[in-house]
This record gives structure tokens, C-alpha cells and sequence, in this order.
């Protein structure tokens, strides 16, 4: 994923006896391309963005887009890609430090989610709203990254309903319904701009998430 920053501003990649490998220079190309593809996307609109324009923002040649993509529907499918292993990288991680406690690691869980989307808001709002009019293919990425996360909650869930720690979902769309939750949340904070920021959607969520579960959400720390 791209900077948290609306411009790329990664450097030229050096070329001559100094040029790192092909596979290097490659990766760094279709970094700056998913950089200058949220930057677009986010700035434009899907539809009014083009190869060119992606191209242009990156500071590369239209050539170069189409050695790594054929079109920007592709694009923005790839992108999606790069930016769920991103988010799913982070969750886990968070969970993994929450240490043992079920309602920590929960917890923590869904604050990597949306400090991810303040982090990257670019991608977010190419990936949560631009993605709505990408076509079908879009859309069946979308459902199927929603139904992943959602899948790994449900696992979580399940493991510490096994070890009698937490209560298990009542239902098979429980999960489902707060990664649905959070993504519906985050993207209308992304348009309106309400609250200021995502991470903000926290105690909301919570009380969804917790309540669903039948437990009243621990307060949340205090900020220093």
C-alpha cells in the first residue's frame, strides 16, 4: 500500500550499472503504480481515471502501466489485493500482541482495522467506495475479502468459544455482519467526513460487536 500521504513521493528508481534487478525494479514500479492508482481513483473517481493519468501521477510511461496491468480495472483489483494482505497483516498482528485476553485481542483486532483506514485514506476510499462502481469483478472481490475477514473473526471466535472464555456467535452471519458493520461505517466516514476520523468508530462498533455476544464492552483507555 501506497504512503499515508495524498502524493507519491517515493524516489526515481536508479537506472544504468546501479539499477537493482529486474525483480526489484519491478516491485518498486508497481508500488509507485498503486500509489499514483489510489492517489487517482481517490481524487478522480474510478471513472474518470485512466492509464494515463495513473501513469502520469507515478511519474511513468502508459507502456510501463500496461507491463503490469491491462487495464485500470485490473489495477484497482490488484490494489485491492496488495491493500487486504496490508490490513490482514495488521490485524493479526494486533490480535498477537493483545496477548491472551478474548475482549483484548477482539478489541484490538478491530482498532487495527480502522487505524489502517486514518493510515492509508487514499486506499481506503478507492477500495471502500471507488470500488462500488468498478463492475462486477470489483464487487466479487469486495464480498469475498468482507466474507474472508469476517471468516477469520468467526475462527477467533470459535477457538475461544471451545476454551470457555468468550461466548460463541449465535448465528453464521454474526461475524460477517460486524466486518459489514465496520466497512459501512468507515465508508460513510470516508465521504461525509463524519466523525473526523475513522478510528473514531471505535465504541460504536464495539457496542455491536460486543452486544452481539451478549457482553457489555469493557470502557475504553482513557487517552493521555
Amino acid at each position: 500500500m501506497a504512503s499515508p500521504d495524498r502524493t507519491p513521493t517515493r524516489p526515481t528508481v536508479p537506472r544504468g550499472r546501479h539499477a537493482p534487478p529486474l525483480e526489484v525494479r519491478l516491485a518498486q514500479q508497481r508500488e509507485r503504480l498503486f500509489e499514483a492508482a489510489a492517489s487517482v481513483f481517490a481524487t478522480t473517481g474510478f471513472a474518470d481515471a485512466s492509464a494515463e493519468s495513473i501513469s502520469r501521477a507515478a511519474g511513468m510511461s502508459k507502456a510501463t502501466f500496461y507491463e503490469h496491468f491491462s487495464n485500470k480495472e485490473e489495477c484497482i483489483l490488484a490494489l485491492f489485493d496488495a491493500a487486504y494482505e496490508v490490513l490482514l497483516s495488521r490485524i493479526l498482528g494486533a490480535v498477537a500482541e493483545a496477548g491472551e485476553d478474548p475482549v483484548a485481542r477482539m478489541r484490538e483486532g478491530m482498532r487495527a482495522f480502522l487505524v489502517v483506514i486514518d493510515e492509508f485514506p487514499n486506499e481506503a476510499q478507492t477500495l471502500l467506495v471507488e470500488i462500488i462502481g468498478a463492475g462486477p469483478a470489483a464487487m466479487r472481490r469486495r464480498d469475498e475479502i468482507v466474507a474472508s475477514l469476517a471468516q477469520v473473526l468467526d475462527r477467533e471466535n470459535e477457538a475461544h468459544s471451545e476454551e470457555g472464555v468468550m461466548p460463541r456467535f449465535r448465528g453464521s452471519l454474526d461475524a460477517f455482519a460486524i466486518v459489514g458493520a465496520i466497512a459501512e461505517l468507515v465508508s460513510r466516514q470516508l465521504r461525509l467526513g463524519e466523525p473526523e476520523h475513522s478510528a473514531d468508530l471505535q465504541p460504536v462498533i464495539e457496542r455491536f460487536a460486543f452486544g452481539l455476544l451478549g457482553l457489555e464492552p469493557p470502557p475504553l483507555p482513557s487517552a493521555e
